[in-house]
């Protein structure tokens, strides 16, 4: 046996309410009661999310966001035998649907790569690394936007161009009567 993450597909909007029904579950079956799951084959439960950044009334707010919605990642040591106790015991959960890569129930669960898992496990912050915490964008070519922050705070100006990958904005602000192009977080911004 080893230790493997698992994808658990879930009915969008119950992850959080099955992952704390999987970990009572776990509780149950520590305290002595068979009918829960044996935290020995499910040794971690995990809603990946990540933490998304967006300005609001010119205020800059942070919240949870869940990247993969309707799934749940597991931590298991499924044993050659017994395997499909555990499984049964998963599937019985309202609103489980099935584990990713399976086609039907009655065949062993794949595990997803342990490249994967890190990748998931890092972008959610599980893991130190690069935690990655993006910003909402919802800006366009053309839109009006005002600069909120920075040396040419209370500017308004046109949106020109977008860079997704450095998260800025190159906006056309007016200068003494001169359109100026300036460069901006989308931190910086918000539409007017």
């Amino acid at each position: 046996m080893s230790k493997n993450w698992y994808i658990l597909h879930t009915y969008t909007g119950y992850e959080g309410k099955i992952e704390r029904t999987i970990k009572s579950l776990i509780e149950k079956f520590s305290a002595g009661d068979k009918t829960g799951i044996d935290p020995e084959v499910v040794i971690d439960v995990k809603v990946p999310v990540e933490e998304l950044v967006e300005i609001k009334d010119g205020k800059k707010r942070t919240r949870s966001n869940k990247f993969l919605p309707g799934y749940i990642m597991l931590e298991m040591d499924l044993p050659e035998i017994g395997w499909k106790d555990t499984c049964a015991k998963l599937y019985k959960i309202q609103g489980v649907t099935g584990f990713v890569g399976n086609i039907s129930r009655s065949n062993r669960p794949m595990p997803i790569t342990k490249d994967e898992a890190m990748n998931l496990l890092q972008k959610s912050g599980v893991i130190k690394g690069d935690k990655q915490v993006r910003v909402r964008q919802s800006f366009n070519v053309g839109d009006v936007v005002k600069i909120a922050d920075g040396p040419f705070a209370s500017f308004t100006g046109t949106v020109k161009e977008i860079n997704m990958e450095k998260e800025k904005l190159s906006v056309e602000v007016q200068i003494f009567g001169r359109p100026t192009p300036v460069e901006v977080s989308f931190l910086q911004a918000e539409k007017a």
